[in-house]
C-alpha cells in the first residue's frame, strides 16, 4: 500500500501520522471481510420454554496475506470454518417463534451494569395481519440476552417497564444503571419506562453488540418466521440529519489526521479505565477484529489547551488543521463515529442517535483533499474502525481521552 509519511520528531511511542493512500490498480486491499461466530456464543445454558442461543455471527476483519500460498491457506481455513458453522446450524434448530431468556453462567450478574435495548416492529405479521413488535435486550458482551414479542396494540411505556422488570427477575440480575437505545423515535416511551425503574436511558448508537445481534437475528430468526414479510422496510428508520454547528464548549484549538498500529489500539482499549479519565472502548475480540499488529488504524487527534494531559501515547500527524474540544464535555456525548465530507471540506462528528456536528472545516486544497480521502480509505480498509484522541498539545506525549469508534450500517429491521 502506498503511504504518505510525515513522522514528527520527539520521544515516546509515536502514533503514526503516515496514512495509507488508495491502492494502485491491480494491488489488493490490506484487509478482508468475512463472517465468524462470536467467541462466547457457544456452550450456553438453556432456559425452560426458550431455545438455547444460536452462535451470533459478526464481521471478521483480518489482515490479508501478500503471498498466494497464504491466501490459499486462508481460503481453506474459511471453508473449514464455514463447514463447521453449517454443522452447528444443523445440530441446533432455531424456533423463530420462541423467545429468549439467557444469562451466561460464567458472567457475574452484579457486574452487568449497562444494557442495550431495542423496542420496535419486525417484518413479521401475526394472525391478525398486524406487525409484530419485539423487545431485544443484551449487554455489551452478549452475556445477557433477552427477547420477547408483543402485539402492536400493547406498545407503551407500561408494557416496556414491566418487560424490563421481568428481565431482571427472570435472569436474577439487578436492573442496570444505564440502558442504551438507538432509535430516536422511541425515546419518549423508553425514557419514561426506564425513569419509572430508576434507570438512566441513554440515546446512543454505541449499541454495537445489539446492532450486530439484530443483523444476525434477521437472518436466523425473522426470515424463518412463518409470518415473515420479505422486502419490508424498517418502520423506524435511523435518522441521518444535516450536520449543525459544534457547540462552543466542544471547541478545541487544532486537530490532525493520525494513525496507530492495531497493537497499540488494543493496548489503549485494554488500559482505558486506568489510563484516561475520559473515553470509551469496544470489545475487539467480540467484534471479530483480527488485524495484524502492525496494521495502521486511522484516527483524529484534537489539541485542547484546556485539557490536562494524562499518561498516553504520542500521536504522529500528517496534516494539522486549526479548529477552534474539551474532553469532559465530550464524555457525555456518546460519540459514535467521525467522517470527512470532502465536498464541503469539513470533519463531521456523530454522537447520540441523531446528532451530527461540523467538527471543523479545513482549507480545500489538493493536498488536504488527498489526505482526507486517504484517511477515509484507511478507515474503510480497517472495517470502519477508527478513533478520537484528545491531547493538551499535538506534539506532547500525553493523551487526555481516547474513544474507539466504528462505522456500522443501519440494522435491517
Amino acid at each position: 500500500m502506498t503511504t504518505a509519511t510525515a513522522i514528527v520528531a520527539g520521544h515516546g511511542l509515536a502514533l503514526r501520522r503516515s496514512l495509507p493512500l488508495p491502492n494502485p490498480p491491480g494491488r489488493p486491499a490490506s484487509v478482508t471481510l468475512s463472517a465468524r461466530s462470536l467467541p462466547h456464543a457457544r456452550h450456553r445454558m438453556s432456559v425452560p420454554a426458550c431455545p438455547s442461543p444460536r452462535p451470533c455471527r459478526c464481521r471478521s476483519i483480518s489482515s490479508e496475506s501478500s503471498t498466494a500460498a497464504s491466501a490459499a491457506a486462508d481460503t481453506v481455513e474459511e471453508e473449514v470454518e464455514a463447514e463447521s458453522y453449517e454443522e452447528e446450524e444443523g445440530e441446533e434448530e432455531v424456533d423463530p417463534q420462541a423467545e429468549m431468556c439467557y444469562l451466561d453462567p460464567d458472567a457475574d450478574p452484579e457486574a452487568i451494569r449497562e444494557w442495550e435495548l431495542d423496542f420496535c416492529s419486525r417484518p413479521i405479521l401475526d394472525a391478525r395481519g398486524k406487525k409484530v413488535w419485539e423487545l431485544v435486550v443484551c449487554d455489551a458482551t452478549l452475556s445477557l440476552q433477552f427477547t420477547r414479542y408483543f402485539p402492536n396494540n400493547a406498545i407503551n411505556s407500561v408494557t416496556l417497564r414491566d418487560a424490563l422488570s421481568s428481565v431482571s427477575e427472570s435472569l436474577g440480575v439487578p436492573l442496570p444503571d444505564r440502558v442504551r437505545f438507538f432509535r430516536s423515535q422511541m425515546q419518549t416511551i423508553i425514557s419514561r419506562a426506564c425513569g419509572e425503574l430508576g434507570v438512566k436511558a441513554v440515546p446512543s448508537r454505541r449499541c454495537v453488540s445489539l446492532l450486530l445481534w439484530l443483523e444476525e437475528r434477521y437472518e436466523a430468526v425473522y426470515s424463518r418466521h412463518p409470518g415473515f414479510q420479505a422486502g419490508t422496510r424498517p418502520l423506524l428508520a435511523l435518522d441521518n440529519p444535516f450536520p449543525t454547528t459544534l457547540p462552543e464548549n466542544l471547541v478545541g484549538d487544532k486537530w490532525a489526521f493520525v494513525q496507530l498500529p492495531f497493537s497499540a489500539v488494543r493496548e489503549e482499549v485494554e488500559s482505558l479505565a486506568r489510563r484516561y479519565a475520559f473515553g470509551a472502548g469496544l470489545d475487539l475480540d467480540l467484534l471479530g477484529f483480527e488485524l495484524d499488529d502492525s496494521t495502521l488504524v486511522p484516527g483524529v487527534a484534537v489539541e485542547s489547551s484546556r485539557a490536562k494531559p494524562l499518561a498516553g501515547r504520542r500521536l504522529t500527524r500528517t496534516f494539522v488543521f486549526s479548529s477552534s474540544s474539551i474532553p469532559a464535555w465530550m464524555n457525555g456525548l456518546e460519540i459514535c463515529a467521525m467522517e470527512v465530507d470532502t465536498g464541503r471540506a469539513s470533519l463531521i462528528l456523530s454522537a447520540g442517535v441523531s446528532t451530527r456536528y461540523i467538527y471543523s472545516g479545513y482549507e480545500k486544497t489538493p493536498a488536504a483533499t488527498q489526505e482526507a480521502e486517504a484517511w477515509e480509505a484507511a478507515k474503510k480498509a480497517c472495517g470502519g474502525l477508527h478513533f478520537l484522541a484528545i491531547q493538551e498539545n499535538l506534539n506532547s506525549d500525553g493523551c487526555v481521552g481516547f474513544w474507539l469508534l466504528l462505522d456500522l450500517p443501519p440494522p435491517p429491521v
